[in-house]
Parts: C-alpha cells; structure tokens; sequence
C-alpha cells in the first residue's frame, strides 16, 4: 500500500536523517525545471546505503531495502542517473 506523497521537502528530510546525501532537487541537476520534480541524490557518498554494481539486496535495484522501503511507502521511488548518482520521484 503506498501512502499519500510526502512534499519534497520533507522527503529530503528523510531522507538526510536516514544519511543519504541530498544534493538539491533534481532541476539543479538538470538545469531547468522538469514536471514531476524529483531529488537528486550523490549515491556514491553512501555506499551502505546504494550500490549500483551489486546485486546484495535483491529486488531492490542497489538501494538498501529499509531506505527503499521507507521511500516506496512516503509515495517516492528511486531511480538510477548513472553509477554514483540517484533520483527519487513522487510516485502518481
């Protein structure tokens, strides 16, 4: 069951507390504003947390299941950019 989307701000919240690296939203890594505005993460500073190249957690595409199971049930999912770096969408 997925939860009502928390708001951006709090999510970065969240995810900070859980000791994720939070750059900024993901339009300060595009370069322009986007539709569903997303966060964008600096996967590689938490390698306990993310890692693309392995298949440790399953399912759970190299995010730690615990994270990606508090993302998944605030209404967000994570996607990955490229090897170091993570983008986490509201989910509609």
């Amino acid at each position: 069951m997925v939860m009502k989307a928390k708001g951006i701000k709090a999510m970065m919240k969240a995810l900070e507390a859980k000791g994720v690296k939070v750059c900024g939203p993901a339009s300060d890594f595009f370069g322009h504003r986007i539709d569903n505005e997303g966060i964008w993460v600096a996967a590689d500073y938490t390698p306990e947390l993310f890692d693309y190249w392995s298949e440790k957690w399953g399912d759970t595409f190299g995010v730690q299941p615990k994270l990606n199971t508090m993302v998944e049930t605030s209404g967000w999912f994570f996607e990955w950019f490229d090897s170091g770096t993570m983008m986490v969408w509201k989910n509609f």
